[in-house]
């Protein structure tokens, strides 16, 4: 068996109202689909989670025809440079086209065992994987209220337990007034009774304001803190605040293991390089004694991959993020995935056992093509403010 063609289609998924973050606010998410085909008609799906990777992955493409889509090494060297660093390639990007493709030939790889890909991980530990809830301040969308009032979003997190029994609650603050965001978390405490409730600020604040707003905002009974600031030396310079688990995006376990922080590392399969290097990185979590989960934000092929991973690893015993029920849109039958008493079952049918909505996918790539690409690098978001307080 060969790899036959590879191609890579870029996505918008748009958001039901677009959310305020500390960044600014968002409305649409621009991913790209990798596709792989086998010279007998075998077909593996993938994802790249930063924008539009489709230029790059085409163009690594014909160096992958004609390889055994089970030999990933092979094929792993022909894409990432056998160095960390060069100032002519660009070795980060290259991983992450890699893990795109790689997630693709996992898929394939099950389809011809016949097993989901979490057998192929070694077997299920879990079969309903844990997320939390989300939530924030968002605009009104085109069939959407959005939440724009302290009380309106705690309304929303009641409305979600209510339909839904969500387990754990998640949301950005360093977005609005510090006023209004403390009413809006003693509001949602008072909605929600005694669930864990968890606050992301995207590295929002400087190391002065975490210090003074942490204790204002742990009044509530915080949970856990996601990037209260940027930084792992700036964590590390608040760590006496509060005895709350820290979270980051930043995958530097090196420095968390010498800093002690953060406490939980929160990433997806692109970065490292694709799902066998994710889960060595979760082992290695592992060893050094601190967490491991995913955020959210991807479309329900890498979503669904998070899934299969997370029931396979014993280590990734805390909710993973998701936006589930933001999204407007996807591009798999039947998605996107709706959690249901804090959790979402792991498919079952072979590779990633989800099926490809067609008519889905064209959709969302006549949508890449009409917006551009979200976010942008030109600052394509809504009321845009990167000035940390």
């Amino acid at each position: 068996m060969q790899i036959a063609a590879v191609r890579a289609i870029p996505v918008n998924i748009p958001f039901v109202a677009p959310y305020r973050f500390s960044y600014g606010s968002i409305a649409s998410l621009t991913k790209t689909i990798v596709e792989v085909k086998t010279d007998d008609g075998l077909v593996g799906w993938g994802e790249a989670a930063d924008g539009d990777r489709s230029a790059a992955i085409n163009a690594i493409a014909p160096r992958l025809i004609g390889i055994d889509p089970l030999d990933l090494d092979t094929i792993e060297r022909a894409i990432v440079p056998g160095y960390a660093y060069s100032p002519w390639a660009d070795v980060l990007g290259a991983k992450r086209s890699f893990g795109a493709i790689e997630l693709a030939l996992w898929d394939i790889r099950g389809k011809i065992e016949g097993k989901p890909l979490y057998e192929l991980l070694g077997g299920a530990v879990r079969t309903e994987i844990p997320l939390t809830e989300y939530f924030s301040y968002r605009f009104p969308g085109p069939n959407h209220p959005g939440e724009s009032t302290p009380l309106e979003v705690a309304r929303e997190c009641a409305r979600l337990l209510e339909e839904f029994n969500g387990t754990i609650f998640e949301g950005k603050v360093g977005t609005v007034a510090v006023e209004d965001e403390l009413t809006m978390v003693r509001e949602i405490r008072a909605a929600i009774g005694d669930r864990p409730l968890r606050l992301d600020c995207n590295g929002g604040w400087l190391v002065e304001t975490a210090r003074e707003l942490i204790p204002r905002f742990e009044e509530y009974g915080i949970d856990q803190w996601e990037e209260p600031v940027e930084g792992f030396e700036d964590l590390a310079a608040i760590r006496d605040v509060t005895d709350r688990p820290f979270s980051s995006h930043a995958a530097n376990l090196p420095l968390a293991k010498a800093l002690g922080v953060p406490n939980v590392i929160v990433t997806n399969l692109n970065e490292l390089g694709g799902v066998r290097r994710t889960v060595e990185f979760a082992d290695a979590c592992r060893v050094a004694g601190i967490g491991f989960r995913f955020h959210s934000g991807e479309t329900g092929v890498a979503s669904t991959a998070y899934l299969h991973v997370t029931a396979a690893l014993q280590h990734i015993d805390d909710a993973s993020q998701t936006l589930f029920r933001w999204y407007g849109d996807d591009v798999i039958a039947g998605g996107p995935h709706v959690p249901r008493n804090g959790v979402v079952p792991v498919p079952t049918g072979p590779g990633l056992g989800i099926e490809i909505d067609r008519e889905a996918l064209d959709r969302c790539h006549r949508r890449y093509l009409a917006e551009g690409v979200f976010p942008g690098a030109d600052g394509a978001m809504y009321g845009q403010d990167f000035t940390r307080r």
